[in-house]
Order: C-alpha cells, then structure tokens, then sequence
C-alpha cells in the first residue's frame, strides 16, 4: 500500500484528494490547522503549517507509523483579494507564509522520508505564469514565486530521482471562492483609494468564478499524476480564456484596458 502525505486536507481540493486516495487504496496522511475531516481511517493530525514545531512533531509521529512516503501532496493555501498599498502588513507576510514557506517547510521536513523515486504535487493557479491583476496582485505574486520555487526543486531532487509537478487550476468550487466574495467586499468597505473602481472589478471577479469546476476534477488529475512515472511540470485545468488572451498582449495595452474597465 502507498503513503501519501496531504496538507490542507480539510478544504475543498484537500478533502475530495484524500477522499479519492483512499477509495482507491492508498494509505494518506492527512495536515491540516482546522478540524479532522470526516474520511474514515485516513491518519489526520492538527496541524499549523506557519510553525515549524509543528510540523517537525507530525513529522516524527508518522515516521513511527511507516518507514517511507511514495508522495507529498500539497494542496494548503489561502487567498486575499486587496490593494498592495492598503493591506496590511501581517495580511501580507501571512499569504506568503501560507502559499510559500510552508510547503518549503513540508519538503524540506519530510524529505528524508519521501522515496528515492517519489513525487511532490505542488498546487498552484492559473494566475501564476500571467500578468498579476489590480487587487488580485498579492496572490498571483505568491503563486508565481511557488512555480518558481517548484521548478527550482524540479532540478534540484531530479539528480535523485524524485519527481516534482505543479497543477495550475483556474476556479474551483471550494470555500475559496466565497473567500474571495467576503475579501472582495470587506476590501470595497475599506479602501480609500479604489471604491468606484472596485466595485465594477467584483462584477468581472464574479464571472470569471462563476465558471468553476467540482474539486473532485482536482482529485482526480492528481491520482493521475501519481500513476505516472514520469509526470509533466505542469497540469492545466480550467484555465480562464479572457485572462489568457489578456495577457498575451503588451503590457501597456493590458494596463489601459483595465484602466477602461475598472474607471
């Protein structure tokens, strides 16, 4: 039977991953800082991802229970929707702190636990290799600089046989996209500087997640990627085709459409 370790196992992507793991047979390690999700027999342990601590104690209570991991899964990650000269600080350093240190911290923990022919799954977003947007700024930086990270870690543990592969989804149907719905309106009932202009960005928000699709399609490509032996970089799924068409213009032109659109 196959150990896979998840982080984020009770959000949307996280639960339906873990849910379908273990229908199909695997034996999955479940972190997470919110309560246990109600899957029988997958091993969960509270845990919170911005502490190390943490993450070294889960580290040494599923060592006892296997020798080895045939996969890390990442799917723990936060989303903000705000200016990125109104935020504040602590908002700022904690997406980055989420969506970033603690999957470095995950690997760089469980690594010696993780197979010589083993996998990292990286979630990422559509938002990573594109142009970041007013107000969705700090979370498409976060999730450029992950891809970054990830390609770095490619190189890096191919020299010892471990596979690294990022999916890239566009809007899923999880908790997510009503955290973007109650961002969107806490930052359009404190910003100073963007009222008018915010207000007519959440009309175009709202469309672009309206066309989402079921965390379980997530699940899914990821039993894909575990069965192959020698998975891509990046997966695809749901990509948005107006933000795509965007950004293959020049920077000045993006700029001025937006500029046209939120005015």
């Amino acid at each position: 039977m196959k150990n896979i370790l998840v982080t984020g196992a009770t959000g949307g992507m996280g639960y339906a991953t873990c849910k379908l793991l273990k229908e199909k047979g695997y034996n999955v390690f479940a972190l997470d800082i919110s309560e246990e999700p109600a899957i029988p027999d997958v091993f969960y342990l509270k845990t919170n991802l911005r502490n190390s601590e943490e993450i070294s104690k889960a580290f040494n209570i599923i060592s006892r229970e296997i020798s080895a991991l045939d996969a890390i899964i990442h799917m723990a990650g936060i989303y903000d929707l705000n200016s990125l000269v109104e935020m504040p600080e602590e908002d700022f350093t904690r997406i980055f702190d989420v969506n970033i240190f603690s999957v470095y911290r995950i690997n760089k923990t469980f690594l010696p636990l993780l197979k010589k022919d083993g996998k990292i799954i990286i979630t990422s977003s559509e938002l990573a290799p594109l142009d970041p947007l007013p107000f969705t700024g700090i979370y498409g930086i976060t999730k450029t600089a992950l891809e970054k990270y990830a390609f770095s870690l490619r190189t890096e543990l191919s020299l010892i046989g471990i596979s690294v592969a990022v999916i890239r989804p566009g809007a899923v149907k999880t908790n997510l996209l009503d955290i973007s719905t109650t961002a969107m309106d806490k930052f359009i009932g404190v910003t100073k500087l963007y009222k008018c202009n915010a207000q007519n960005f959440e009309k175009i928000v709202n469309s672009v997640e309206a066309k989402n699709i079921p965390p379980e399609r997530i699940a899914h490509l990821v039993c894909k990627i575990l069965n192959k032996t020698q998975p891509k970089f990046v997966y695809n799924l749901n990509r948005n085709p107006l933000l795509r068409v965007l950004n293959t213009l020049p920077a000045g032109m993006q700029a001025w459409i937006i500029k046209k659109i939120l005015d």
